[in-house]
């Protein structure tokens, strides 16, 4: 790849390594240079750029970060389309992310320009985690390397193993004089600890500390995991929990674990099912070497000794900061993104026709486009309406969206997407704000937007681009704007807080020419119907 100064005559279809501002219009980095851009930056006496060239045999940055993910193979992650050379791995539910840090090191070795960062091998996710982040770092990578680095990443290097276990059973052991309270403490901590994990508390056995009272517990036991919680610690293998184990035909995979708390932890299996000697730190809901354990077995990945073993580096739990991961968005929780859907305007230029009803691959257009807000990585769609306004609902019909009506419709545009911000969740991260009246916006647009989004990097306003790089709709808007989006007033949309603020948008490219085609009139939907049968018929 050649990178340096160019004269802007020269510039046309290289990549623009800086954002620029040419005429009041910014120009983002990493974007090809066209025509237009020559005669915008022409206008504003911009006499060169600095821009990076490919050279034969060079990758495009999201080429490249694409055929490593494709190389990883199936690992259970969702993958976000590439953007500014960058493919996200995403969990898809609650699990833990397994990785080989040998061959994943052996990879990032290839050449400087080909990354991979995950978070660490058997790290817990949430369901929308990130779980690891593909990243060239330059606008394009050699193919060479990449092919190579793609032969040494080894099928399973990531592997999410999402939580399976539905059910465990507890065994409660009591001495004389044991407390009750301490017993039902112990109880509702353990019923958290597996909900957690997506687990639900089956049987709650409470029997004397005894080898035999234990032993005929185990036999009482029929959910897929077993625990036990002795009203004393365990001491050694010859103790009553590991005795009773192998009274009532289990064995003994471990007692002990180089984890600190969770020193005095026991690890069987008893008639296929595994059991677990919680140790007394269990009793607290504070992180333990029971957790890790648990994980695993929930996740269905089979612990042996050498497992447990293995866990003595980083195992000093009670000297580990509580910090955020290094690549995080700064929020709570996993990423959640919306979807507000406009459909209360009246289209006036459709001179009577409610434009919203006009069909489309034989439905509506109204429900087309909710479809495909619906088929996205949103987490939820609402869809504003005129209040009474019956036959949009009813094209709505079976959908799970949630449909707002508001009587503030005929107030312009900035009254419902008003009425469509009082209705979503508190927690949300950003909405996306998309109109109904649009027949070539996809599922694909609303993703590469929620892609885009980084407010660690200032991406909080994404705004869908067509194919010539014309910006239009939909556009998400993170949290730190939704008051904005509130205080505006009329039909001007929120053309203004885009202006007010560049240094947060982030223009990203969809297919097609989806995010600017808008049709108003019948005109427009006569030319676009005859556009569509003649590029069926070719």
């Amino acid at each position: 790849m050649k990178f340096g100064t160019v004269a802007i005559e020269n510039a046309q279809g290289l990549i623009l390594a800086h954002s620029i501002q040419a005429d009041g219009r910014k120009l983002r980095k990493g974007k090809v240079i066209g025509p237009d851009d020559i005669a915008l930056l022409r206008m504003s006496g911009i006499t060169s750029v600095i821009a990076a060239a490919l050279a034969p045999g060079d990758m495009d940055e999201n080429i490249a970060a694409a055929a490593i993910a494709d190389a990883l193979g199936d690992h259970g992650l969702e993958s976000s389309a590439p953007f500014t050379g960058r493919v996200n791995l995403i969990a898809p539910h609650a699990g833990l992310l397994e990785v080989d840090a040998d061959a994943l090191g052996e990879m990032n070795t290839v050449d400087e320009s080909i990354t991979i960062a995950t978070l660490p091998n058997m790290a817990r996710l949430g369901a929308g985690t990130l779980a690891a982040t593909i990243k060239i770092i330059p606008y394009a990578a050699e193919g060479a390397d990449v092919a190579r680095a793609a032969s040494l990443l080894r099928r399973g290097a990531i592997r999410f193993h999402p939580f399976q276990l539905r059910r465990a059973d507890l065994i409660l052991t009591e001495v004389p004089g044991i407390k009750q309270g301490l017993l039902s403490k112990a109880e509702a901590v353990t019923a958290r600890r597996l909900a957690g994990l997506g687990m639900a508390l089956g049987r709650v056995i409470r029997v004397p500390h005894d080898e035999q009272a234990v032993a005929r517990a185990l036999a009482e036991c029929g959910a897929e995991l077993v625990l036990l919680l002795g009203a004393s610690a365990t001491a050694d293998r010859a103790d009553v929990i590991p005795s009773a184990l192998l009274k009532a035909g289990g064995r003994i995979e471990r007692f002990g674990m180089p984890v600190d708390p969770g020193n005095l932890l026991l690890l069987g299996e008893l008639q296929g099912r595994s059991v677990v000697g919680l140790p007394g730190c269990a009793r607290s809901p504070a992180l333990n070497g029971a957790d890790w354990i648990l994980e695993r077995l929930a996740a269905g990945i089979r612990v042996t000794s050498d497992d447990i073993g293995a866990m003595g580096v980083g195992g000093l739990l009670k000297e580990i900061p509580q910090r955020d991961h290094p690549r995080a968005t700064p929020r709570e929780g996993p990423l959640r993104v919306e979807v507000i859907l406009l459909a209360g305007g009246e289209g006036r230029r459709m001179r009577g026709e409610d434009k919203l009803l006009r069909e489309v691959e034989g439905e509506a257009v109204l429900r087309y486009s909710a479809r495909a807000a619906l088929g996205s990585r949103a987490n939820r769609v609402r869809v504003v309406v005129p209040e009474a306004e019956t036959a949009r609902r009813d094209t709505l019909a079976g959908l799970d969206v949630d449909i707002i009506e508001t009587p503030e419709t005929s107030l312009g545009m900035a009254a419902s997407l008003q009425a469509g911000l009082r209705a979503i969740e508190p927690t949300t991260h950003a909405v996306i704000v998309a109109l109904a009246d649009m027949p070539e916006v996809t599922a694909e647009h609303h993703d590469r937007l929620i892609a885009a989004f980084r407010p660690d990097e200032q991406r909080e306003i994404c705004r869908a681009c067509d194919e010539g790089g014309f910006p239009g709709h939909p556009v998400l808007f993170g949290a730190r704007f939704f008051e904005a989006l509130r205080a505006l007033q009329g039909d001007r949309g929120a053309k203004e807080i885009l202006i007010a603020h560049p240094e947060y948008l982030q223009e990203v490219a969809t297919p097609g020419r989806g995010a600017t085609l808008d049709l108003d009139s019948p005109e427009d939907w006569a030319a676009w119907d005859a556009e569509r049968k003649t590029r069926a018929a070719s």
